[in-house]
């Protein structure tokens, strides 16, 4: 019987994990190498050996309503989209609200963890950790890793022919803080993911000329969506992932490259994507375009060379006199702290995770990887349900499957991957489908049907509605009983911080509704009569 876990990481896997431990009978005890909670999210002044780094100015890229912990919704005055201080603060209320400081061992590092030698029969770990110079040792019946996945930064210098003789200065995304140290210069920022495109835009406000490097392109969607509502909400619905998968793939690429292409023509800005069909996350940024549009950030292709002080471009374009490079080139994801890596990386190197979790080749199931996935949902509400589900198969009360079908199923998705986000290895997957597939497991996926019959007001809401985290505490363990309420009054909590001052509502269409009525009325009653 799994009893004692250890929870390595107090960011929002770490409390996710260690509340749903409680919520099962369980004794966590959460080991975080920092004085405080947050992980991610917490800013500091200076880059931190062994944690996550953000920049003063980031914002999240998650509606409120949509990156929730689905049983503790964010005040209702509280801004859609926050400054990571503000989330800083809504972190340490759940952890206050649950109750978790006492079960986090603060400024403990964990060095290493590995099997007992019983382990065989009883699926224990030895867990040693040092704090103030002093180690210890001490043995636990399961392991959630919740270190996330933006501590070792990618610089992949082997790529980028010429750096050695550069004479200006480069760094990684990691190191960036702010932009007042960049006034009046010249710089590169190569990638154009979230990071790189906030930055760039940052910049630009200080730099002489900013220029972002792409290899391949990428959508950029704004916050704001239809009619000003957030994005997520709009488009992270159960009717658009189930149209998604009826309609056949070319109907479904032309569909979202329309869609993608509808307000802003990418390939006006260069930013078209060179796999236009792929689901690769796009980038969410605000003012890219508008930057791009005066002309204090220009797009550039992939880097072929440095020289001392210009960079040479693929398409052969030179851009001379530049001072500073940025590389914006993401994160590796490793554990340093296992005495056997391969325990997760299995195979090639890779990651393979049964369910995005599990490593399937452990005698007994008592280890788990929390948080090593992406997708348009956001990261508390899929590691919260990650959680619940690991706990059930420590328990006993999720079965798995044998080791050769947990294998094809980590196959299947690869292969899946491949054909949808352009790559086998990458950590992105389709949020709803995800979040589905662990939440059938452990019985806490809503009915839509079974609620039609019994409430389909809330029915309703909750297919052509956003998906946001509530639905997945409707039923099954972890149940809250404000799910329903929560769900039915999101929009009026999403409209409350933006509606601060009373207006005019913009004038009916009905004239033009009743009249298009009246033109089609005729034509309906022809068909009826056809029909019968």
């Amino acid at each position: 019987m799994v009893r004692r876990v250890a929870v390595v990481g107090a960011g929002i896997s770490g409390l996710a994990a260690t509340k749903c431990c409680l919520e099962e009978g369980l004794e966590p005890t959460c080991f975080e190498r920092s004085e405080d909670i947050g992980g991610l999210w917490r800013y500091t002044e200076h880059v931190e050996e062994g944690r996550a780094s953000i920049y003063r100015t980031v914002f999240t890229n998650s509606c409120k309503e949509m990156m929730c912990y689905p049983d503790f919704p964010f005040p209702e005055d509280h801004p859609n989209y926050m400054h990571n201080a503000r989330l800083q603060q809504y972190i340490r209320d759940y952890a206050k609200h649950f109750d978790l400081l006492r079960h986090i061992r603060f400024k403990t590092v964990v060095t290493n963890i590995r099997k007992r030698p019983d382990f065989c029969a009883t699926g224990q770990w030895e867990v040693v950790t040092q704090r103030d110079g002093k180690e210890e040792t001490a043995v636990f019946d399961a392991v959630m890793i919740c270190s996330g996945h933006h501590i070792y930064p990618n610089l992949p210098l082997d790529h980028f022919p010429g750096i050695e003789k550069f004479k200006g200065c480069y760094l990684h995304s990691r190191e960036y803080k702010e932009p007042e140290k960049f006034r009046g210069k010249r710089v590169l920022v190569v990638g154009l993911g979230n990071s790189g495109c906030d930055i760039a835009v940052e910049l630009s406000t200080v730099a002489s000329q900013v220029y972002l490097s792409s290899r391949s392109g990428s959508w950029v969607l704004g916050r704001i969506c239809d009619h000003g509502y957030p994005w997520d909400m709009v488009i992270i619905t159960r009717f658009r992932t189930w149209l998604d998968s009826i309609l056949p793939k070319s109907v479904s690429d032309w569909l979202y490259v329309r869609g993608m292409n509808q307000l802003v023509k990418h390939e006006n800005f260069g930013l078209m994507p060179v796999n236009r069909t792929s689901r690769k996350e796009p980038v969410l940024n605000d003012d890219l375009l508008s930057r791009i549009t005066c002309g204090v950030v220009l797009i550039k292709p992939d880097v072929k060379e440095f020289r001392e002080t210009s960079v040479v471009f693929q398409d052969g374009t030179v851009q001379d006199d530049v001072d500073v490079v940025v590389f914006a080139t993401g994160y590796t994801y490793t554990y340093s702290f296992m005495e056997d890596e391969s325990i997760i990386k299995s195979r090639n190197n890779e990651v393979t995770l049964y369910k995005s979790i599990l490593p399937p080749h452990l005698e007994k199931p008592t280890m788990a990887v929390i948080g090593l996935v992406q997708s348009y949902g956001s990261a508390i509400p899929t590691a919260d349900l990650q959680c619940r589900w690991t706990i059930k198969v420590f328990q006993g009360q999720c079965t798995l499957p044998p080791v050769s079908k947990m294998m094809d199923d980590i196959d299947e998705k690869m292969r899946m991957k491949l054909q949808w986000y352009g790559s086998s290895t990458t950590l992105q997957t389709d949020y709803i489908t995800y979040m589905d597939e662990l939440a059938s497991a452990i019985g806490a996926k809503p009915n839509v049907l079974k609620l039609l019959v019994t409430d389909p007001r809330l029915a309703l809401e909750v297919f052509f509605g956003p998906c946001t985290p509530y639905q997945f505490r409707l039923t099954g363990p972890g149940r809250w009983s404000g799910a329903r309420r929560a769900i039915l009054t999101q929009w009026d909590r999403m409209l409350r911080p933006t509606r601060t001052r009373i207006a005019p509502d913009a004038p009916s269409l009905f004239p033009i509704s009743a009249m298009l009525g009246v033109l089609f009325l005729p034509l309906l009653l022809l068909l009826a009569l056809l029909y019968w």
